[in-house]
């Protein structure tokens, strides 16, 4: 089936199934909330996975996981009991140190009590995935998640299901042309043999299988057509397929596909999938700053037929960093930190602050700093340069710059129209700086994509009146910088001073914030003072969100703040207060735009 724009998203009732809503809505599901608007999960959340859990202390409560890949905290579950209002909650804590590596699309299922999370974990050091397999009785406890167990994984597959059978015996599917299936003994982690269960309809990419038992069948559901907008999600062997899919359409909601189902308290069916906003044509112009999200959609599944899909807004942030807080539970870090104490809330001598010890990395980590080897140099002819690096011969991995983590914390944008702003404290003396110590704010996909909005300490680069700084032979200066491979042109870095009038003895404060202009170009602006209204915002540069796209929205956008040495072998400590992430409307459709306050578009 086709999905058009209205059936994945704006207002649809709640429980309408086939061609009939009921009268009311049952209890057992939700009191309050009629109707909801796509995405259920805004902002990066691919690859979608969910259970319903009617019994014991969780009366009727949907929850959701997506995939993370290189962000920290992995895994993130989310719990429902209207399928509109979701909480997130803690996180299971996994590691990588590659660049597009992680973890990739879990499956959540409940048995016997317990919940199972399993998921592939890949790292470009290790040959082939590998499955990892979480477990816990009480998903509300961070430390009631189990280690994760290795899941024998023989094959180069990824996207595992997993799978309760009626007899006992435990089904983990996975990816490939054709998709495999294994018994597994989730005790040991052991795996049999494997056997082949479908290679799809002929679109390619055959990946995301589920397994479902239902009247006495067995059904596969698979994604197919890759990850863009061929996306979609077929079942073996349905002659009706695709089951979900937007390929070929001009629908607002792209890349449909990828999906999972599950059946409430009352018995209704609904089906989750991921999807990118902004239909074909902002698409193919690299348009998606939010990546792949995730939508709802109610299913209608006969006895003995095949199931029919039928035809939520994020959160604030308001954080002042308190004494006695900590740092929120839906921001993530890219990577693992590789130390924790990189950051800290309040310290003694600078209350209400978020602190981010600044790391020789920086927010593109690139080969420069691994230039250690040359032939040649201008002055030393006929040599074999080594600069000196810190490792030795035995530690030399411990050293490498995806090691030594990012000093950097993010969150996820979930609005297409919104406000991200942060205080940063600028030391106006730049003697307490080194060259290129760098503070700011980032709208950033990954290390080969983002744009940094930063105050950076840089020699003088030009007259800008008087100011107490040119003693110190570093001065501070605004620099917008991004880095985008090869999906969109890189613009010309920004580099403008911070006026001297901004700057006091003492800690300055300087306010940066990013505002989307449309679509598909974003405006960042600095402000004296660190207040809402303190002082006329200065324009600094306007770029284009294709800058932030083109992976096939494989991730989405996350806005942060960080701090570097810019491959300095020194490091300081920044400070950012005030930090505001505002809600400011949802584009769900075509020139529909709900405000951050739900309220629902005039027909």
């Amino acid at each position: 089936m086709i999905l058009s724009a209205r059936a994945l998203l704006a207002l649809v009732p709640l429980l309408h199934l086939s061609n009939a809503a009921p009268a009311a809505i049952a209890s057992n599901v939700t009191t309050t909330v009629r109707s909801y608007n796509n995405p259920i999960l805004p902002g990066w959340h691919s690859d979608p996975s969910c259970v319903f859990v009617a019994e014991g202390p969780y009366n009727n409560t949907a929850f959701c996981t997506t995939s993370t890949f290189m962000a920290f905290p992995g895994n993130p579950l989310y719990d429902s009991r209207d399928l509109t209002t979701w909480k997130l909650l803690p996180e299971i804590r996994t590691a990588t140190n590659q660049q597009f590596a992680g973890m990739f699309a879990n499956t959540l299922r409940h048995h016997g009590g317990a919940f199972y999370l399993i998921s592939a974990w890949i790292n470009t050091a290790v040959e082939l995935p590998r499955f990892v397999l979480f477990t816990t009785t009480d998903p509300y406890d961070d430390a009631a998640w189990s280690d994760g167990r290795f899941v024998e994984t023989p094959t180069r597959t990824i996207d595992p299901d997993i799978f309760f059978d009626d007899d006992g015996s435990v089904v983990m599917a996975s990816s490939g042309n054709p998709i495999i299936a294994r018994h597994l003994d989730v005790t040991t982690g052991k795996t049999s043999e494997a056997w082949a269960l479908w290679n799809g309809t002929g679109s390619g990419s055959t990946e995301g299988p589920h397994l479902y038992r239902k009247d006495g069948w067995y059904y596969l559901l698979v994604a197919e057509g890759g990850t863009q907008l061929g996306h979609s999600a077929t079942w073996k062997p349905c002659p009706s397929n695709p089951f979900v899919s937007n390929s070929g359409a001009d629908s607002y909601f792209q890349t449909v596909g990828h999906a999972d189902l599950f059946q409430d308290g009352a018995g209704y069916w609904w089906g989750i999938a991921l999807s990118t906003r902004g239909g074909p044509e902002l698409y193919n112009d690299l348009i998606f700053p939010m990546g792949r999200e995730t939508v709802l959609y109610p299913v209608s599944w006969p006895e003995g037929e095949w199931p029919i899909a039928e035809q939520v807004l994020g959160e604030p942030d308001t954080v002042d960093f308190a004494p006695g807080t900590s740092i929120p539970h839906n921001w993530i870090y890219w990577r693992t930190p590789f130390d924790p104490n990189t950051f800290s809330i309040s310290d003694e001598d600078h209350p209400n602050t978020l602190r981010i010890t600044a790391s020789r990395a920086n927010l593109t980590a690139d080969a420069a700093f691994n230039a250690s080897l040359s032939i040649s140099d201008e002055d030393h002819p006929n040599t074999l340069r080594i600069t000196a690096s810190r490792a030795n011969l035995t530690a030399d991995a411990a050293f490498n710059a995806s090691l030594e983590g990012l000093g950097a914390v993010f969150r996820r944008q979930e609005h297409s129209y919104f406000n991200f702003s942060v205080n940063l404290h600028v030391p106006p003396n730049g003697a307490e700086r080194a060259e290129a110590d760098e503070l700011g704010v980032s709208n950033f996909l990954n290390q080969d994509q983002h744009v940094g909005i930063g105050v950076v300490y840089l020699p003088p680069q030009g007259s800008n009146g008087t100011s107490k700084r040119a003693a110190t032979g570093l001065e501070p200066y605004f620099r917008v910088r991004a880095d985008s491979v090869r999906y969109a042109p890189v613009p010309e870095p920004v580099i403008a001073p911070v006026p001297s009038a901004w700057l006091q003895d003492g800690d300055a404060v300087v306010r940066l914030r990013i505002s989307p202009r449309n679509e598909s170009h974003y405006e960042v602006f600095a402000s004296q003072g660190g207040g809402d209204d303190d002082g006329e915002p200065m324009p600094l540069a306007i770029y284009t969100t294709a800058l932030l796209s083109g992976d096939g929205a494989g991730t989405g956008g996350l806005l942060g703040a960080y701090a570097t040495t810019n491959g300095g072998n020194q490091t300081f400590d920044a400070y950012f207060g005030r930090r505001r992430y505002e809600p400011v409307g949802q584009i769900i459709d075509y020139g529909v735009i709900v405000p951050a306050n739900g309220t629902a578009p005039a027909e």
